[in-house]
């Protein structure tokens, strides 16, 4: 009978590796680096991120169409870069209910689609400084549709954020109330040590809540560059640290003086720190008189205007040279009248109305005025209608003798008047 052929101990090891290493590899390819929860193309790991080697989750263009992954994120990470996916909607605890994530600094969710984000999203945040929603297609309205997209407390877990970007985050054609329920948010999220904003390419023409920044006192950057602003219509003088104001290809085609004295006074605030940089750079403004006091501030303001120099205005097609020409170097020879104005109101006078800007604003109050004078006046009166018809049965009661009194008498002179004689001359 022949012997079965044994197997060699080293011939074994090398077959039992090999299978082995198969495995490993079968299992990496159907798997990612984060866990078994995570789809292949997410990653983690120890990476360089501006200029430090820290601890990445990265689930950019990973087909997502919910957040369930970040609930089993490495405790570990530091920062999440979570972009390009498709998610419509953020849920309750998007990290989990019970997760704590020290060491997470960054949050980067743009490109994802996400039109509401709910108010108990974000929880377990304290550590992060840096919240990035650019590009996205948010609703924080409660007018847009049925459904109330407002949810004032929607950052109110980052303690510590200092830095929100916010660039072509909101849906098109965002409803006009943006203003208001930014500083709804702002107000109730308390976000007391935010130093940076971005608000560029948001479509914002103009802010009907001139306050929508006070509430962010220690801002210092404010970036609101690719937007439709004409003028500098919020309140700059509530940000005592501000640093930097982005207005660069906004609809500027000149700035108005009351703009040029804002920025004047802010910068002229006792004990501040720092200049105040302002950038009016690529915006469409016009060569003409209303430019003129725009460009003898530029000469005599201590406000920083980055790139001053190279500031184009542009003439009308019916200018004999219609290309583009350096503000600071235009000749402003006649346009003598509009900058002793211009001077006068920086320097001296508070009077808009050379500029017609005041007379709105006083036509405006007036017009509020008379509406409450008369809504009061019609109150009055039909208090004073029920007053009677309450007490109409005293009133007859304490009347009626002297009305009968009045008739007596009327009738006591008629009787006297015919008894005496008629007198013919």
């Amino acid at each position: 009978m022949a012997k079965e052929p044994q197997m060699n101990p080293q011939t074994l090891l090398a077959a039992l590796l090999a299978i082995s290493a198969a495995l490993s590899l079968g299992s990496a390819e159907s798997s990612s680096s984060c866990g078994p929860n995570f789809p292949v193309a997410c990653s983690c790991g120890n990476e360089m991120y501006e200029s430090a080697v820290q601890f990445i989750v990265n689930c950019t263009n990973a087909g997502l169409h919910n957040t369930s992954v970040l609930e089993y994120m490495p405790e570990q990470v530091e920062i999440l870069i979570f972009t390009g996916n498709y998610i419509t909607e953020l849920p309750w605890n998007v990290f989990g209910s019970i997760n704590d994530y020290k060491q997470l600094k960054i949050v980067d969710m743009s490109s994802n689609h996400i039109r509401e984000i709910r108010g108990k999203s974000y929880h377990h945040v304290p550590r992060v400084e840096r919240l990035i929603l650019n590009h996205n297609n948010l609703s924080i309205s409660r007018y847009d549709d049925e459904v109330n997209h407002h949810h004032p407390r929607v950052f109110s877990n980052f303690v510590n954020l200092q830095s929100l970007h916010l660039t072509d985050a909101f849906e098109d054609h965002s409803s006009p109330q943006l203003s208001e329920d930014l500083h709804d948010i702002f107000v109730n999220s308390q976000l007391v040590k935010l130093e940076k904003l971005h608000l560029e390419q948001n479509e914002i023409t103009h802010f009907k809540d001139r306050n929508v920044f006070c509430d962010l006192p220690a801002l210092r950057d404010l970036h609101l560059g690719d937007n439709l602003l004409k003028d500098i219509n919020f309140e700059v003088r509530c940000l005592s640290n501000l640093r930097f104001l982005d207005l660069e290809r906004n609809k500027f085609e000149f700035v108005k003086p009351s703009d040029m004295r804002l920025l004047n006074e802010l910068q002229e605030r006792e004990n501040r720190s720092v200049n105040l940089i302002v950038d009016f750079n690529l915006n469409p403004f016009v060569c003409d008189c209303k430019i003129s006091p725009f460009r003898t501030w530029l000469q005599a303001t201590r406000v920083q205007v980055r790139n001053q120099d190279s500031l184009m205005c542009f003439h009308g097609l019916q200018h004999v040279d219609p290309a583009p020409a350096h503000i600071l170097q235009l000749d402003m020879g006649e346009c003598a009248a509009t900058m002793a104005a211009a001077a006068s109101f920086l320097n001296i006078a508070e009077n808009e109305q050379l500029y017609g800007q005041l007379q709105p604003h006083i036509s405006g109050h007036t017009a509020t005025l008379i509406f409450l004078l008369i809504v009061l006046s019609m109150i009055l009166l039909g208090l004073l209608v029920a007053l009677v018809y309450v007490s109409r049965d005293k009133l007859k009661y304490m009347m009626t003798p002297v009305f009968d009194n009045v008739a007596k008498k009327v009738q006591y002179t008629s009787i006297k008047d015919e008894d005496c004689p008629e007198v013919h001359v």
